[in-house]
């Protein structure tokens, strides 16, 4: 089972004014009536053999995190609260030392939150295709 982790720690400096420290890209609706985070999140519903989604972002987000997922009506498998960014490859180790903290070992599909994909269903494909090769060993 694949489980997939949002990395949406992002700090909120690059689209000011619009965005800003208290209230990054990915908590925004950018690219539809959606949030950005949202968006991420609503794309996964096309992948099959899913867990619910891991969220990783900042500390100061975290009630804003899941009130956009409660307005989905999404659970979040959990989310993880980082005190202050590290940037990415900080933000992966600790979601994968929490997705093993059970004693499983997940796949993890590693979303960050403020990208856009126009073409959702290929996207689902390759997600797919590469969890069924990851399984394999690959």
């Amino acid at each position: 089972m694949l489980l997939p982790v949002i990395l949406s720690g992002g700090a909120g400096t690059r689209l000011w004014p619009l965005s800003r420290e208290s209230y990054p890209k990915q908590l925004l609706p950018l690219t539809s009536n959606k949030t950005m985070l949202q968006e991420t999140v609503l794309r996964l519903s096309g992948i099959s053999d899913l867990r619910q989604p891991m969220v990783v972002c900042n500390e100061s987000h975290r009630f804003m995190v899941a009130e956009q997922l409660r307005q989905l009506d999404i659970a979040a498998d959990s989310i993880i609260l980082e005190p202050c960014g590290r940037n990415t490859a900080p933000a992966v180790a600790i979601a994968a030392m929490q997705a093993q903290a059970g004693g499983d070992d997940p796949l993890l599909l590693i979303l960050p939150a403020d990208h856009l994909i126009r073409d959702v269903e290929r996207f689902c494909r390759v997600a797919e295709t590469g969890a069924g090769l990851a399984e394999k060993g690959s």
